[in-house]
This record gives structure tokens, C-alpha cells and sequence, in this order.
């Protein structure tokens, strides 16, 4: 009997099971986690390096499984206002819009109500070192740039020690400018998500 070549669809499930024996993640880590969810520290699946199903070039060994990290980004629908988590750091981006009036370093009467929250989330994670980097579009000078990006970022982070005034906290305090753009400068709107502070701090050991 002549045997046939195997089905587009037994190709693929070779492919999937070979993709599979390389990288493992943990049972729950397709699911994306949302804000303040503890990470997944349960082992990796095992897999059995002998099944059947797997198909391995001769002498090829299976790596050791690991947890994949896991990034979860929400932002408000006009992206004025971000939270990032990783397995390792919170990090709250806010546009200087929300924070400041324009080429001011002075916080508007709704600045101390957005750093609130992000202090309330410090607190939670029982933090000890904060970080607040300022930054600005292209536009003008560089050196102007920089001292700007400073001048907010400690303005936030004087907000910040007044809601934390019970803590012992560490503040990094950098202004980088035009550095490290997160978008297109060529645009407005790429600009006004350039212009920003940043305030990120390590996760809790769960």
C-alpha cells in the first residue's frame, strides 16, 4: 500500500507541537493579566521529550521550560494617560498636558488628583524607590528641552513626597529632553506623546 503525504492540516500540527517543545509558558499566561494581578508563579507545563508527537532533528534536545513575561498596557482613549506592568515594574506615563499649561513647569489644579492615584498604587506596593523622568518633544532647544523635562519631573515628584509623607522613599529624578521619544516628532501627535512624565517603581514579590 502506498502510503500518502501527509495533510496540509498533520503539517501544521507537527509545526505546532515542534513550536510548543521550544518555548512553554505557564497555563495561565496566554490570558492577559490586568492592572495589579499577581504574576503567574506556578512551574512551567512539563512536557515528555519522548512523545510521539514531537518532532525534533536528530541530536536536538528540548530547551528548559520557562514562564514568559507578560506586559499589560491600559490608556485612556486619547493616550493622555498610561499604566504599564511587567512582571518587574508599574510604570505611569501622563502627557504634560494633563499635568502642566504649556512650556509651564507649574501643576494645574487637576495634576494632584491624577498623581494621587499613582501614589495610592506606590503605597500598595509597599515601594521604597521611585522613579520620575520628565521628557519633551523636538521642538526648540535642546539645553531648554532638558531643563524643562527636569523642572516637571520634580515637580511631580514633589507632589508625590506629599502623599507619601509617612513613607521612606528613594526619588530618581532625571530630565532627558527630546531623548527617548515614544513617537513620531513629525507630527503633533506624535509630539504631544513625547512630552510626558514618567514615574515607574518595582512590583511587590508576591
Amino acid at each position: 500500500m502506498t502510503s500518502r503525504p501527509p495533510t496540509s492540516a498533520a503539517r501544521l500540527a507537527a509545526l505546532l507541537l515542534a513550536a510548543a517543545a521550544l518555548v512553554t509558558v505557564a497555563p495561565d499566561a496566554a490570558r492577559a493579566s490586568g492592572p495589579g494581578d499577581p504574576a503567574d508563579s506556578r512551574p512551567p507545563v512539563e512536557l515528555d521529550a519522548h512523545a510521539s508527537g514531537l518532532k525534533l532533528r536528530k541530536g536536538a534536545k528540548l530547551a528548559p521550560g520557562r514562564v514568559l513575561d507578560i506586559t499589560s498596557i491600559v490608556e485612556t482613549g486619547n493616550g493622555a494617560e498610561r499604566r504599564q506592568d511587567t512582571n518587574v515594574d508599574v510604570t505611569f506615563a501622563l502627557q504634560a498636558e494633563v499635568l502642566f499649561d504649556k512650556d509651564s513647569a507649574s501643576l494645574n489644579r487637576e495634576a494632584a488628583q491624577r498623581i494621587r492615584v499613582i501614589a495610592d498604587e506606590a503605597r500598595n506596593q509597599r515601594t521604597t524607590t521611585l522613579r520620575v523622568f520628565g521628557f519633551t518633544d523636538n521642538l526648540g532647544s535642546a539645553d531648554h528641552g532638558i531643563a524643562l523635562s527636569k523642572e516637571r519631573a520634580n515637580a511631580v515628584q514633589r507632589q508625590l513626597a506629599k502623599e507619601l509623607a509617612s513613607s521612606a522613599i528613594a526619588y530618581q529624578i532625571r530630565g532627558y529632553g527630546e531623548d527617548y521619544p515614544i513617537a513620531d516628532n513629525a507630527t503633533e501627535d506624535g509630539r504631544r506623546k513625547n512630552r510626558r512624565v514618567e514615574v515607574s517603581f518595582p512590583r511587590r514579590s508576591r
